[in-house]
């Protein structure tokens, strides 16, 4: 069921879409927010929170992995979460490299004061504009939208579960497997294998 109302599952849009969205997109930190989150597949609760010593060695120098600090992911029931470092894929590493924040901060997406970083709600606000400006509005997109594409995305590779993990912070299947969506064309495909 897509997400509607905040009830049901994010939708999972193709590279075709993510582009359409990504025009619709005015300023540069919002579209860098939009290429994190699809090359990363990391909630954006943690995007919005990341530094520049996070993703960058130096201005204008993305590191080899953006790490995300525990301190910034979603907390298991427990009160644990691990820190990840994801590899940076080349297109986003020259989005990183391109990328000059408004202002001097350690926050890579800054508020207009510099001081602390946008938050969730901001960055939800231009992502559902880009999403209408797109003709997208009916789908069930969320800013969700991006971790369960990078899922699925990487689950059509052939990436084994295990590996998939190690990107979302899942400690098994079972909190993993409900990201992945099969579409009829896989169906079909595998009953014509029989």
């Amino acid at each position: 069921m897509p997400k509607n109302n905040r009830k049901g599952k994010a939708a999972v849009i193709t590279n075709a879409e993510y582009s359409k969205i990504r025009q619709q997109i005015l300023t540069e930190k919002y579209k860098l927010l939009l290429d994190i989150g699809w090359f990363t597949g990391e909630r954006w609760g943690a995007l919005v929170q990341l530094k520049v010593t996070d993703v960058c060695e130096e201005v204008g120098k993305a590191k080899t992995d953006i790490i995300f600090p525990a301190i910034i992911r979603k907390h298991r029931p427990d009160g644990s979460a691990d820190t990840t470092e994801i590899p940076v894929h080349p297109i986003l590493r020259e989005a990183l490299e391109r990328y000059q924040p408004e202002t001097q901060s350690e926050w890579l997406f800054p508020s207009r004061c510099g001081t602390k970083p946008i938050t969730w709600k901001n960055a939800y606000n231009v992502l559902m504009a880009a999403v209408e400006k797109a003709g997208y509005e009916a789908k069930g997109i969320s800013t969700h939208t991006m971790r369960r594409s990078f899922v699925n995305r990487l689950r059509k590779n052939g990436i084994p579960k295990e590996t998939i993990r190690t990107f979302t912070g899942h400690r098994d299947n079972k909190g993993l497997d409900p990201y992945f969506e099969i579409e009829t064309d896989e169906r079909r495909g595998a009953i014509a294998t029989l």
